[in-house]
């Protein structure tokens, strides 16, 4: 454990199967898990939010170095949500909230289903409410109806460099491509990412067996009966790579305690874009609800 600009800093990794799970936890006060790369996300939240709260940043095995070959028996979603239970109990979290920013969302809502016991908060960041074909087919029309010529404009450009991309590293196919859909992900639709992404292992067998297949699929309203932790759904107005909030509109009275925040100049990742504000609504979120940590 380091000090670092008066932030309390710890790092490590945990051997799961055929992955090394690392972990980073920074900062002190209310325990907050966000699931996904440890690499990646503690670059999208506000050094003052690690001043309130304990981030406990940990990989799951999409992110995770794989120190020996693996298969498909080895990147199932029940096999995702036992590593994250792994590195709970490694860390000695008893109970905390929990993070899941995009597809990690139902990762975080799943986990929070099968161990209502641990979990006080959950927060759901630029999720939707699946990946099927019709969510998707509707966020296809809300751009081409909505999206200004300029913002189409840097998307197809930007696009047009992903087959290069990828020819010079297949291994790194899904971080590129999050790189290019730049215009969709941002609030600032020419905003470069690639700093974000240095350094990030990518496992694309994870991601497309999870992105493409289980969350396609995925039906949250599963389960959730059993979940009576309050839900915070925190979405971007400018992100184009999830559908918008409406169609939330018909999952909400199948949950306990939910609260929807909406960010106006924000696209898919407000914790980065509207800091600020995202900290403050995360703060309350959690202070104002009984039970925080």
């Amino acid at each position: 454990m380091t000090t670092k600009d008066g932030i309390i800093s710890e790092t490590g990794s945990l051997r799961a199967g055929p992955f090394d799970l690392g972990y980073a936890i920074e900062g002190s006060g209310t325990p907050l898990l966000v699931v996904g790369s440890a690499i990646y996300y503690p670059r999208t939240f506000s050094r003052a939010l690690r001043e309130k709260l304990r981030l406990v940043f940990i990989d799951h095995r999409g992110f995770a170095p794989a120190w020996t070959k693996y298969t498909a028996g080895d990147i199932g979603f029940e096999t995702v949500l036992d590593d994250l239970d792994r590195l709970r109990a490694h860390l000695g979290l008893e109970r905390f909230a929990i993070l899941g920013h995009s597809g990690h969302g139902y990762m975080a809502l799943e986990y929070a289903k099968r161990h209502p016991e641990r979990i006080s908060h959950v927060v759901m960041v630029g999720t939707g409410p699946n990946h099927s074909a019709r969510h998707m087919a509707l966020a296809d029309r809300i751009w081409e109806e909505t999206v200004s010529p300029e913002r189409k404009a840097i998307f197809e450009r930007e696009m047009a460099k992903l087959g290069a991309d990828i020819a010079a590293r297949p291994e790194e196919r899904f971080k590129s491509l999050l790189i290019r859909l730049g215009a969709k992900s941002w609030h600032q639709p020419d905003f470069d990412a690639a700093s974000l992404w240095l350094d990030v292992t990518v496992n694309n067998a994870v991601f497309d067996h999870l992105w493409g297949e289980v969350f396609r699929d995925i039906d949250i309203r599963k389960g959730l009966n059993a979940l009576t932790a309050p839900v915070l759904l925190a979405l971007g107005r400018s992100d184009y790579l999830v559908v918008p909030a409406s169609t939330w509109d018909e999952y909400r009275e199948d949950f306990a305690d939910l609260t929807v925040q909406t960010f106006e100049k924000s696209g898919h990742t407000p914790q980065l874009e509207e800091s600020d504000l995202f900290d403050e609504v995360l703060l309350s979120f959690l202070g104002n609800k009984p039970d925080c940590g």
